[in-house]
């Protein structure tokens, strides 16, 4: 199966963005509970997303982002089902939140008939106490992926990112490298404001790319093409990243663990994880 390249944001109080929002053509759903829905709102859209997942939506994977604490939970609960992949959680801040969610999704899972284990947790990171704990967020259970919640982040921080963010260069890096270090899938890239300048999105969206992101979150339908565009690999990359695997293949057969690839450089164990990884996102 290919990598999910594209996250769209769907806010949870508007049925008719729901309604469209499986033939968007994004990999997965985000269907927002927080920052879209104001607090007086926050009960109506969770009963409103409950009932929307309980007709079954079909198509890309469907998270639900939920508000941190108490009220996060009453959402999990709301949601939890078998239309639901996993749960995006808002302003994460410790290990020790994400370990009282997922004890609360043991029992929820039991109620609702699903297998152990089931639902999947994706911490938000939006402060600079978050990005000092990824790595032990990261190994928190159920949690498979992370990603940055860069505006809260900026705001935390006092910074004025610029058109590449590159002044959260270094928290973006922190976060894929604690993601190897606990073992779990390169983070989601964070979302952009940017809707019309298409080609402005796609030059950060690859930039992110470089940095080791896969997928990128999006909060409009006409982002999701080009993210799209950007995390699946070209023809020559994959047929480059298969044959490079083939001499590797024929090289290890021979009882050697290096070989050159068809341009005469050296290929060794690191240079295939990278072709792998290719081939993976590929499908």
């Amino acid at each position: 199966m290919m990598s999910a390249r594209s996250y769209l944001y769907v806010p949870g109080n508007a049925p008719e963005k729901l309604a469209k929002a499986c033939g968007r053509g994004a990999d997965v759903l985000i269907v927002d509970l927080e920052d879209a829905v104001p607090h007086a709102g926050k009960p109506a859209a969770r009963a409103a997303v409950a009932d929307w997942l309980a007709q079954g939506p079909s198509g890309p994977e469907i998270w639900v982002r939920v508000n941190p604490g108490p009220a996060g939970h009453a959402d999990a609960r709301a949601v939890i089902g078998p239309a639901l992949t996993g749960l995006s959680v808002a302003k994460a801040e410790s290990a020790a939140e994400i370990e009282v969610l997922a004890s609360l999704l043991d029992d929820a899972e039991a109620i609702a008939g699903l297998a152990s284990g089931t639902i999947a947790l994706m911490p938000l990171l939006e402060s600079g106490a978050a990005v000092f704990q990824a790595r032990a967020i990261a190994r928190a259970p159920r949690v498979t992926r992370l990603q940055l919640g860069e505006a809260d982040l900026a705001a935390d921080l006092g910074i004025t990112p610029g058109p590449e963010g590159m002044e959260l260069l270094w928290a973006r890096s922190l976060v894929v490298a604690a993601s190897a270090a606990a073992g779990i899938a390169p983070p989601v890239a964070p979302v952009s404001v940017e809707v019309r300048d298409l080609a402005a999105f796609r030059q950060s969206t690859e930039a992110l790319a470089r940095l080791g992101f896969v997928g990128r979150a999006c909060v409009h339908p006409a982002q999701v093409p080009v993210a799209r565009e950007v995390f699946t690999p070209s023809a020559e990359a994959l047929d480059a990243a298969r044959s490079l695997l083939a001499r590797y293949e024929q090289a290890l057969a021979t009882g050697t663990a290096v070989c050159l690839d068809e341009a005469g450089r050296l290929v060794d164990e690191a240079v295939v994880r990278s072709a792998r990884r290719v081939v993976g996102m590929a499908g």
